[in-house]
């Protein structure tokens, strides 16, 4: 059958309202959002059900036509980016954006896979619930995004990834049949929990539709500080003195270096500099409950006393109105756009033990300097859980295109140096099509082997994103 044939069928089947073949209308579909990746794609289809879904991917894998599906394309590793193969078609979820049901005796929120995450957020509050799941983007990326990536955020260190707010999920297989998952049952132990398969896929074993999550109380008192320190060992020494004394309240704990803030106060408009000294590092922490606010500042203040007592931080800031709360939170939030502005850069989404960061950034350091000299590092994360953005900029006065030319081999050096220590390549932004090489090749064969044996049974015809994870 050829292309044109295809593209006709899959029309007549699922109507010209859903299924887009124009080149014009097609070629907004088939980029990354940063621009690093650009692929074809015959036709971009754009369903509104669930059984829409289905009737798709049974002509496809009929057909053996590739099928990449996309959801908000926020992602930073090109794994919603079709490759190459012009018989690709795309497979968009932004019409299922319908939240089926929302329930506050069970709390618990059945959505559809296209959803925008903030608007997930908000109906949660309106409920006086909370769905805790927070990111940058989220006011764009959509919840199905979020579960094939398993999306972390800054909240991961009180409520934990993606997969740990999922009841059951709904999701179509390559053949066309649908997976019914879509369980709100808080314990189901039947047999392996098919869910978590498809969670963290990146699509390449399924399409997740729907999903049924985990709302909790909503905690709208919040207190944050920004505190000064000396190194990444003070930060750890820090986080430990909080987890302790704030226990479950503890629900973000951001690390940036001195250069970051610097690199915000250059570039972003309306940022002031927090302290009236510039010092080596800093941690943004926020603690939540259903307290009042002024225990939680009296909490955190005590804490914070303590730790500068105790010489665990060099200069501290509590917020003291909802406006001052913010205005820490854009130091920190502001890196990324500020980044943008200095130029095209490597990022690295990594996770270590959370003991191992300051041994890593000590070596990683030294292993830069003697292999890349000059190259800025602009080192960021959510230090609580161990994940570090290891991002690194061209040296000064280097050639534009440095990352384009240098950046293969610069990001090897970084992702090494992970795996010696344990760590992860990949903490929450997935593999897609950046990672891949470095995947199979850091990757324990025996892990590798498994993932490739589930892959056979779920979609053994290879229709699913190919070019992604494996």
């Amino acid at each position: 059958m050829s292309d044109t044939n295809f593209a006709q069928r899959l029309t007549e089947t699922l109507g010209p309202d859903v299924v887009t073949t124009a080149p014009d209308d097609v070629a907004p579909w088939l980029s990354d959002w940063r621009g690093l990746y650009k692929g074809q794609a015959q036709a971009v289809i754009r369903p509104r059900t669930t059984e829409q879904v289905a009737q798709a991917l049974a002509l496809c894998q009929q057909a053996g036509v590739p099928v990449v599906p996309r959801g908000g394309n926020t992602g930073l590793c090109g794994g919603a980016a079709p490759d190459g193969n012009q018989t690709n078609v795309v497979l968009s979820l932004d019409r299922m954006d319908k939240i089926r049901s929302i329930d506050t005796i069970a709390n618990t929120m059945v959505v559809e896979a296209g959803c925008i995450l903030g608007n997930l957020r908000r109906a949660a509050e309106d409920a006086d619930r909370l769905f805790p799941l927070s990111l940058a983007a989220e006011d764009s990326c959509q919840i199905g995004g979020n579960l094939a990536t398993n999306a972390g955020g800054v909240n991961v260190v009180r409520y934990g990834m993606t997969r740990e707010l999922v009841l059951g999920v709904e999701a179509v297989l390559p053949n066309g049949e649908i997976f019914h998952g879509l369980r709100t049952l808080r314990k189901d132990n039947t047999g392996y929990d098919l869910k978590q398969l498809l969670i963290g896929s990146e699509g390449t074993l399924g399409i997740i539709t729907a999903a049924a999550l985990r709302l909790l109380p909503r905690a709208d008192s919040r207190a944050v500080v920004l505190a000064a320190v000396e190194s990444p060992k003070q930060a750890l020494e820090l986080f430990s003195l909080l987890f302790a004394r704030c226990g479950a309240r503890l629900q973000a704990y951001e690390f940036f270096t001195g250069a970051c803030l610097d690199l915000v106060l250059t570039h972003v408009e309306g940022i002031h500099a927090p302290f009236a000294e510039r010092y080596p590092a800093y941690v943004l922490v926020e603690i939540a409950d259903t307290a009042p606010e002024d225990v939680l500042n009296a909490l955190l203040e005590s804490v914070i006393g303590d730790a500068l007592e105790q010489g665990l931080c060099l200069d501290a800031a509590v917020s003291a109105s909802l406006a001052q709360l913010q205005s820490l939170w854009r130091l920190r939030e502001e890196i990324s756009e500020a980044q943008r502005a200095d130029g095209l850069h490597l990022k690295h989404d990594v996770s270590l033990p959370i003991e191992a960061i300051p041994d890593f950034m000590t070596s990683m350091e030294t292993r830069l300097a003697a292999r890349h000299p000059g190259v800025r590092p602009f080192i960021f994360g959510h230090f609580g859980d161990g994940n570090l953005h290891y991002n690194l900029s061209r040296p000064l006065g280097a050639d534009p295109k440095w990352a384009l030319n240098e950046g293969k081999a610069v990001s090897e050096d970084v992702l090494e140096e992970v795996a010696r220590y344990d760590g992860s390549i990949s903490a929450e932004h997935g593999i897609g099509q950046l990672k891949r090489e470095s995947f199979l090749a850091l990757k324990d064969p025996l892990e590798l082997r498994l993932m490739r044996a589930i892959k056979q049974v779920f979609d053994p015809s290879g229709i699913m994103n190919p070019g992604k994870l494996l």
